[in-house]
């Protein structure tokens, strides 16, 4: 990790930031998890490290939802109307005064769109909402509700913020040098600006090449429902006018968003892949999730060596770091803020005194303990909970916080998440919790998807369980979660319990925030944890791939009680001093880690900076650069099935290829071997012939086999077009 920030010139950059969702502050209702906290903080860090950034989303004006759970456990979603105002949003104005609209088409007539905005600091925000009067009242409810509707109301919500998104921006004279597409939401912004190309006189395939060249996709989940499908008359008639403007077949449309096995599918995801050029998944382990789900777009590479990267999630620090510890920094590194932290400068942490750690980590615990006393004291007179029972459920949260154990569960309420693990040795579970000597209370909060019944009937076991004589008072069900809940407990727990089923977790971030507090990780090792775990800043849980269904949950589930039972309680407890040195290790490992100006600082480095430019490449020479690379991989695509590669030497390794009508010069030959390659040199070309030879020695035993790619200047990754040629070398 790098001392500098590496920058954008914002005299010629701007970054795009496309996302359906934003969690960037309670008042503003319009996220429902992680996606959404996430691209909030990458907000707030883009205007803490002066990054040129803007971002454009959607008003919903219901908002996600606001979660009750009644006295049965089962969750009420209202709504949870959106104030603009209150949050600093207006309506975009022209010169006149009057609203600004653009417009976007839907099944043969033009919806109309409001454009609000607003700025997280210095960073602008572009929202859009169809509730013009001009729109028919269908149509102004395609924006009502975050995720809400059917499979045709998230595709109208798509088109909005793809198209309309590139259109708004385009209306208030903002033109992005990078396009940034936050999951697979927003890739009807690649359709769009190719539009724009191809009105602007280029072919449809060198408008898709300057597009996709300055395009960055990130993916976020692997789990299927993350990844929006469309039926292919679906989309046919919601945008059938609009595709006629494309000016292509409808056999080369279908291709951008094809997916194995479903040929009347149209894939977002697939879009997102077929039209950036930059590509990552959010944690090392779900790169690999990623490259392999994903292959399908680089057919004969490996998933291991395909272009799909990772930049891994990190989270904002001054909205989660609790102000004690900010107080710190604020005074020992006054810029800390605006730069990318140090594994040294978190070196103070750890030298600090037990009694002046404690000093620090007790008041977020305490105003945690008050604010769970406060809401569930609520929530228990509303659902008619008797006055004996409600106040037993309180009992142990009275207890001082040194004296109580606090562990921590929230985050979206999805099934592969599985908030009720614990429960599968409920009888081991009621054993821990029991030990009035040792208290421990767990707390779970979080919201299921109005139409996810697995996960809402998640809730409900834990809510029948938390009332229960065994568990009454040790483990609680708090409703209502969303970012100011979602802060305090980060803040005050000790200890942040996650045992998602993995390889699902593709990251997660609600642990990181309770690391950099000095919370305990206790979590399987997936997503983030995976690389953030170094065995003494929490405790990891291997997954138990070996085995499958009940048995790994149950495996699982118990590995995650004997870590409770055998590590953290008594560590707690009994060894005081080394709780707070694992504590103290915690946040000085992980904040440098996963600080949010870490995770901007790989993204442009790494991403927004060469898109940039490659951007630029494509454009020069009033685009003709993007013309004769379109051209270009027409001729690979067309000649690659012919090339023939042949053998002729083995010591020194020699090849010849038969060219197809493709320049020698367009190829890169290689030879690999366990620990190493090697690039042929070309010799010499003849009668349609190249002849290649390895200059360097190669090992006479082993695995060995020559590769052959196609090679441009242009290419953003050796394996952009998905192609190779691998040729096994007997020895």
């Amino acid at each position: 990790m790098t001392c500098e920030m590496p920058r954008l010139d914002p005299d010629r950059d701007l970054v795009a930031y496309f996302c359906a969702e934003y969690g960037i502050d309670e008042r503003l209702p319009i996220y429902s998890g992680g996606l959404g906290v996430l691209a909030g903080d990458h907000l707030k860090t883009a205007n803490d490290l002066s990054v040129p950034l803007v971002a454009v989303g959607l008003l919903y004006g219901e908002g996600y939802l606001r979660q009750r759970i009644d006295g049965d456990g089962r969750q009420h979603a209202d709504p949870d109307p959106v104030e603009p105002e209150r949050f600093g949003l207006s309506l975009a104005r022209d010169l006149r005064g009057r609203e600004l609209r653009v417009h976007v088409p839907l099944e043969h007539h033009m919806l109309h769109l409001r454009i609000w905005r607003g700025a997280v600091g210095s960073i602008p925000l572009i929202l859009l909402d169809t509730r013009c009067p001009e729109n028919r009242s269908e149509d102004q409810g395609i924006t009502a509700r975050l995720y809400g509707g059917d499979h045709t109301t998230r595709l109208q919500q798509e088109v909005v913020l793809g198209i309309g998104g590139v259109r708004a921006l385009r209306a208030l004279g903002l033109e992005p040098s990078v396009w940034h597409l936050n999951e697979g939401h927003a890739a009807f912004t690649i359709l769009e600006r190719v539009r724009e190309h191809v009105a602007a006189g280029l072919d449809f395939s060198a408008a898709v090449e300057c597009v996709a060249s300055n395009t960055v996709f990130t993916t976020h989940t692997p789990v299927p429902a993350g990844h929006d499908v469309f039926n292919l008359g679906h989309l046919r008639h919601w945008l059938g006018d609009y595709l006629g403007s494309l000016h292509t077949t409808e056999r080369r449309l279908r291709t951008l968003g094809a997916i194995p096995h479903k040929p009347d599918a149209f894939s977002m995801t697939a879009l997102a892949l077929r039209g950036s050029r930059y590509c990552n998944a959010v944690s090392r382990v779900h790169r690999g999730v990623a490259a392999q789900a994903e292959s399908y777009a680089w057919p004969a590479i490996p998933p291991e060596e395909n272009p799909v990267r990772f930049v891994a999630n990190a989270v904002h620090l001054p909205t989660f770091l609790a102000a004690e510890w900010q107080q710190d920094f604020d005074q020992l590194l006054p810029d800390w803020r605006s730069r990318v932290l140090q594994p040294a400068n978190c070196d103070w942490i750890g030298e600090l005194s037990d009694g002046d750690f404690l000093r620090r980590r007790m008041p977020p615990k305490t105003r945690l303990l008050e604010d769970l006393r406060r809401r569930l004291g609520e929530q228990h007179r509303r659902n008619g909970v008797a006055p004996d029972i409600a106040e037993t459920s309180l009992q142990r949260l009275q207890l001082p916080p040194e004296k109580l154990l606090v562990c921590g569960f929230a985050r979206r309420f999805a099934t592969y998440k599985r908030a009720t693990l614990l429960l599968g040795d409920a009888q081991r579970l009621a054993r821990l919790l029991g030990d009035d000597t040792r208290p421990v209370v767990i707390v779970f909060a979080g919201k299921a998807h109005p139409h996810d019944g697995g996960g809402q009937q998640m809730i409900a076991e834990l809510y029948h369980a938390s009332l229960r004589p065994e568990f009454l008072g040790k483990l609680m069900v708090v409703e209502g979660y969303d970012l100011a809940l979602g802060r305090s407990l980060t803040q005050g727990c000790d200890v942040w319990l996650n045992n998602p089923e993995y390889p699902l977790e593709a990251s997660g971030t609600s642990g990181m925030k309770s690391a950099v507090n000095g919370g305990i990780n206790v979590s399987i090792l997936d997503g983030w944890w995976a690389d953030g775990c170094d065995g003494h800043n929490g405790v990891g849980i291997p997954p138990r791939t070996d085995l499958e269904g009940h048995a790994r949950y149950h495996a699982e589930a118990e590995a995650m009680l004997d870590a409770l039972e055998r590590q953290i309680v008594p560590r707690y407890f009994e060894a005081p001093a080394e709780w707070l040195r694992m504590s103290r290790h915690a946040m000085q490992t992980l904040i440098p880690l996963y600080g949010g100006a870490r995770m901007l600082s790989d993204y442009v480095r790494g991403f927004y900076a060469p898109a940039a430019d490659h951007g630029r490449r494509l454009r020069e020479r009033n685009r003709r650069n993007a013309i004769e690379f379109a051209r270009w991989k027409r001729l690979v695509a067309s000649a690659w099935d012919g090339l023939r590669v042949d053998i002729t030497s083995f010591s020194p390794l020699q090849a010849t290829i038969a060219l197809n009508g493709l320049p020698a010069l367009d190829l890169h030959v290689e030879a690999h071997w366990p620990g190493g390659n090697g690039a042929l040199r070309l010799d010499r070309e003849e009668n349609g012939v190249a002849y290649f030879v390895l200059d360097n020695g190669m090992p006479t035993e082993g695995g060995c086999e020559l590769r052959v790619r196609p090679t441009h200047p242009l290419l953003a990754h050796p394996f952009e077009m998905g192609v190779q040629l691998r040729v096994a070398l007997p020895r």
